[in-house]
């Protein structure tokens, strides 16, 4: 009997389900699922995960990824491109300002390595990224777009900052480097509700094969072997998977070629994880027969469903438009084709990311012009048409410091094409910057105060109170 009375059993079992609610309420215990039931274990983030062509967070409510790429982690930059021009927190409220709720991050695996300084960068305007690993400016970006409601998907998007790989692997850069960088990933921003997913490979072309069944080719064995991998370290992360360029005869855009889902689809260990992504570029990338065809642009949805809309009519799985752009919004053959795939897009439901933020994609600019100030006025409107909202933005607030408790691992895409296309330079869509814009030593970046490191601070400061009250009641 306790000193009011009251039998001790019932004492701690009131005591412990205060506790419950409270810690729930904090968001310090996230609540789970239990094991083995039809619904996955929701995370401390949003939780995301798939329901047919659908995304769902942990409450249940469908969740829709609009947003754009913002590449330079995957150059010999080793850092965002523009930060020689604006600070990253400007940037990343360029983003905010679009209504996107999710950036595409690429990256190198040679950004890993202890040698990779990160450049191009004028540090009157970042202070704060001087001295920083490749590493740590993305968990700076993670962390600020985190504080914006903005989610990240991470794109291995090269082997090394040169030039993409047509398979996942290199002479350089094995199989196992990139499973186990991916695992490095995947530890490092476990729990962070930021980072809802992992774009294992970009645009797997040329020798890639689907459901072959030849381990050095076969893209969907190996997206199984990356994907389960990821999951064993991080299992609330989405897998995204993208095509290849030929299946069976048929030639696509790099990485837009998912015909072979319908006959092999992706199988994961942890279930309901899977997004397909394809690319799909206009004329200003490479000519193709089908833009040139007398009932154009009304034939392009059918080209469009058998590549990989068809994915979520049959209700298969959610597809992301990974990347998609091009200079003209205008009536002309590139104009009039990226509008009409914006509203497929928008029809369907579609998942995107647009290519890109930067100016600096040579064979389709960006949302932002030259001087990475002013923006491009056309594509701002088209991406307002249809954006959905924030899924994180308060989830995000009670996250950890992207990576903060990690230590540093050991120490410009192509253009997307069918195969047989005449091929532009590898070099013309991520252009990287060797000499960083005159600072300007007048301006101040403003002070920061991570949001998210106080309201977690917080968070855990009532948490270890409550335990002390609640242990010296039981023990009076």
């Amino acid at each position: 009997m306790g000193r009011h009375g009251m039998p001790i059993v019932r004492r701690l079992s009131v005591l412990a389900g205060v506790l419950l609610v409270l810690s729930i309420s904090l968001g310090v215990v996230p609540l789970r699922a239990p094991i083995g039931g039809s619904h996955p274990a929701l995370a401390a983030g949003p939780g995301l995960y798939t329901a047919g062509s659908r995304i769902l967070d942990a409450t249940g409510r469908e969740v829709r990824l609009t947003g754009v790429n913002w590449f330079g982690l995957e150059t010999c930059n080793f850092a965002p491109h523009g930060l020689w021009s604006r600070s990253w927190k400007d940037l990343l409220d360029v983003v905010t300002s679009l209504g996107s709720n999710v950036i595409r991050l690429p990256y190198s695996n040679q950004l890993f390595d202890s040698s990779s300084i990160p450049n191009g960068i004028d540090f009157y305007q970042n202070p704060d990224l001087k001295g920083m690993s490749g590493l740590q400016i993305m968990d700076t970006i993670i962390s600020g777009a985190a504080e914006r409601g903005i989610a990240v998907i991470l794109d291995r998007h090269r082997p090394d900052c040169g030039a993409q790989s047509n398979l996942w692997y290199t002479d350089k850069v094995s199989e196992d480097k990139w499973i186990s960088d991916w695992r490095m990933l995947a530890r490092r921003y476990k729990g962070n509700p930021a980072v809802v997913g992992a774009d294992l490979h970009n645009e797997p072309h040329g020798g890639a094969t689907w459901g072959s069944g030849d381990i050095k080719t076969d893209w969907r064995l190996a997206a199984e072997r990356a994907g389960n991998a990821i999951l064993e370290e991080n299992s609330d992360w989405l897998i995204i998977v993208e095509g290849i360029d030929n299946y069976r005869g048929d030639s696509y855009w790099w990485g837009g070629n998912l015909k072979g889902v319908q006959d092999a689809p992706v199988r994961l260990k942890v279930p309901d994880r899977v997004v397909y992504s394809a690319h799909d570029y206009g004329p200003g990338v490479s000519g193709q027969s089908w833009f040139s065809a007398s009932d154009f642009p009304r034939n392009m949805p059918k080209i469009w469903d058998e590549h990989w809309g068809y994915i979520v009519d049959k209700n298969i799985a959610p597809v992301l438009m990974g990347e998609f752009g091009g200079r003209s919004l205008g009536s002309d053959t590139e104009g009039t084709w990226q509008r009409s795939l914006f509203e497929y897009l928008r029809t369907k439901k579609i998942n995107y990311t647009y290519w890109s933020l930067n100016p600096n994609s040579g064979d389709t600019g960006g949302v932002l012009l030259d001087d990475w100030k002013t923006l491009n006025t056309g594509k701002q409107a088209l991406l307002s048409a249809d954006r959905a909202p924030s899924f994180i933005s308060s989830a995000a607030l009670t996250a950890a410091p992207a990576g903060s408790s990690q230590p540093s691992p050991s120490a410009a895409a192509s253009s997307s094409q069918p195969a047989g296309a005449n091929l532009v330079s590898p070099a013309m869509k991520e252009q990287p910057q060797t000499s960083p814009v005159s600072p300007d030593p007048g301006r101040t970046a403003p002070a920061s105060c991570d949001a998210g490191q106080l309201a977690g601070s917080v968070a855990r400061g009532v948490w270890e109170v409550l335990q002390m009250v609640t242990w010296r009641l039981i023990a009076g």
